[in-house]
C-alpha cells in the first residue's frame, strides 16, 4: 500500500471514528455509532499493517500484541460484574494511556 493510500484510509478512518461519538449519543442510533467505529478501526488497523512503514519483521509484533489485548479485553468482558464498570472503563483508560507513551517512546527510539 502506498504511502497516500495509507493517509486517505487514516482520513476515511478519523471521519468514521467521529460518526462514532455522534452516534453513540443517542440511544436509537448507538447500535450505528458502534458499527462507524468498528469499521474505522479495522480500517486503521489495515491501513497500518499494510501500510509503507511497518516491515515483515513487525508483523509478528503486531498480531502478538493484538492477540494479548483481545486475550485481556475478552477475559476483562467476560469477567467484570456491571455494578464494577466505572472501574474496567478506567482501568482500560490507563491502557490506552501507556500505549500512547510506548508509541511515543518507540518513535524517539
Amino acid at each position: 500500500m502506498s504511502a497516500s493510500l495509507a493517509t486517505v484510509s487514516y482520513i476515511g478512518a478519523t471521519i468514521l471514528f467521529i460518526l462514532s461519538l455522534g452516534g453513540l449519543s443517542n440511544q436509537s442510533t448507538a447500535l450505528r455509532g458502534n458499527l462507524y467505529g468498528m469499521v474505522g478501526m479495522a480500517l486503521a488497523v489495515l491501513a497500518t499493517v499494510f501500510g509503507p512503514t511497518v516491515t515483515a519483521a513487525g508483523l509478528p509484533w503486531i498480531a502478538g500484541a493484538m492477540l494479548l489485548g483481545g486475550g485481556v479485553g475478552l477475559y476483562a468482558a467476560r469477567t467484570v460484574q456491571m455494578t464494577q464498570m466505572p472501574e474496567l472503563v478506567a482501568l482500560m483508560h490507563s491502557m490506552v494511556g501507556l500505549a500512547a507513551c510506548l508509541v511515543g517512546f518507540a518513535s524517539y527510539v
